[in-house]
């Protein structure tokens, strides 16, 4: 039978994408196995809420520090070189969490494995912005973000089972073991399959565009509305599983299926609004996805089931119903030429930001679960009126013109 979806096999068999694919999905298996239960770890090794609230504010705050030497590193190394250094930071953590089993260890070791998705991203951004027709980059983004749910699915149930049958410290553990496991086979991947980045490592010569030259007033205003978002989605974030499990009694296992929910609900929306996008524009997609991460936090308010929880993770793998079609926008909007460095510019001006609410989630949460979830669903309001506003799509309007 003939191929309907050229473009999509053009993308699916390089082999370049493939190997980046595969590296996705090892890396996350055993991040996810094992960093989704790290508030519950913290708490079992004499943490405090506020050690979880340090760990939620250094995701943000390494994770956007991290964003600009990311995008530093892909356009002087290439993403191949980077992907590989950005996987031993990664393994460097695991061994500290393995080794040293104090609530202190934990967050030193968060600083090096916390890092890989920040860092990674740009590279990541810049392979597909080079694999992918200018025109299908949404799909592009999208096949990314599918697969990058595959492992965000799984791992967190291996995680719960290993919880469920020997302890949160001693399952957490070893699901860190099964990360560092992971993250060797990465560089298997990255060293015998993908290709070097020939282009990238011929270039030495650093962008010299001023930084706030890469942001045209369309990016700024899609910037300012992602900051007030992720304040919705980060206030909260950490206290989840909390919420979920010591609060209504739900078990790890359970847990880790109501993050399968998500994920599979999240993969089911990915490819058929990317086609969307590319032919219709991007920002009422964008929007939607806006008013999801909006509605999230109100729901947990009501959620003392696991029936309740499931519905409302339904809506939580909603929210990533256009994140795709973000980061294309992001990559539309960004000069030619300097992708990779705007994307790491991007998210470092907004994680910095975001990392002060997740630090001051922990007081929000001392207060009341509920006052943490209603001043993250305000925050998530005042993004999506902004952006519904002031916001801006491709400079076509469909897909991308660059």
């Amino acid at each position: 039978m003939r191929n309907r979806h050229p473009e999509t096999a053009s993308i699916l068999f390089n082999g370049t994408m493939l190997s980046m694919l595969f590296v996705v999905v090892f890396i996350g298996m055993g991040e996810k196995m094992a960093e989704r239960f790290l508030p519950l770890y913290l708490l079992a090794l004499g943490g405090s809420a506020w050690s979880v609230g340090i760990l939620n504010a250094m995701d943000n705050l390494l994770g956007a520090l991290y964003s600009w030497p990311g995008g530093f590193l892909a356009d002087r190394l290439g993403y191949k070189k980077s992907l590989q250094l950005f996987t031993v930071i990664a393994m460097v953590g695991y061994v500290v969490v393995i080794v040293i089993p104090a609530w202190g260890a934990v967050l030193v070791g968060a600083m090096f494995f916390i890092s890989w998705s920040a860092v990674s991203l740009p590279a990541i951004m810049n392979l597909v912005s080079r694999s992918v027709p200018k025109n299908r980059r949404t799909l592009g983004v999208s096949i990314h973000s599918f697969v990058r749910r595959i492992p965000m699915a799984v791992g967190p149930i291996l995680g719960g089972i290993l919880i469920g049958k020997y302890g949160k410290l001693v399952g957490v553990r070893l699901a860190f073991t099964g990360a560092l496991a992971m993250a060797f086979a990465a560089l298997f991947v990255v060293q015998f399959f993908m290709r070097d980045d020939e282009a990238a490592s011929g270039n030495k010569e650093l962008a010299r565009t001023p930084i706030p030259r890469l942001f045209s007033p369309a990016l700024r205003n899609l910037l300012a509305s992602d900051i007030l978002i992720r304040f919705a989605e980060q206030i909260p974030y950490a206290f989840v599983v909390v919420w979920a499990v010591n609060n209504n009694g739900l078990t790890a296992l359970q847990f880790g299926v109501l993050t399968t929910i998500e994920m599979v609900t999240a993969m089911l929306v990915y490819i058929p609004v990317s086609a969307m996008a590319d032919r219709y524009g991007k920002k009422r997609f964008v929007i939607m996805t806006f008013g999801f991460f909006t509605l999230f936090p109100l729901v947990l308010i009501f959620c003392h089931t696991f029936e309740a929880f499931v519905f409302a993770f339904v809506i939580r793998g909603l929210k990533e119903f256009g994140e795709p079609t973000r980061k294309a926008l992001i990559m539309d909007l960004a000069p030619e030429g300097e992708k990779a460095r705007t994307f790491g510019v991007y998210y470092l001006a907004r994680d910095v930001i975001v990392s002060i609410a997740a630090l001051g989630s922990a007081f929000l949460w001392n207060i009341a679960p509920a006052v943490n979830f209603g001043v993250a669903a305000g925050f998530g309001i005042a993004g999506t009126v902004l952006f519904t506003l002031f916001g801006r799509d491709s400079p076509t309007g469909k897909g991308s013109s660059n």
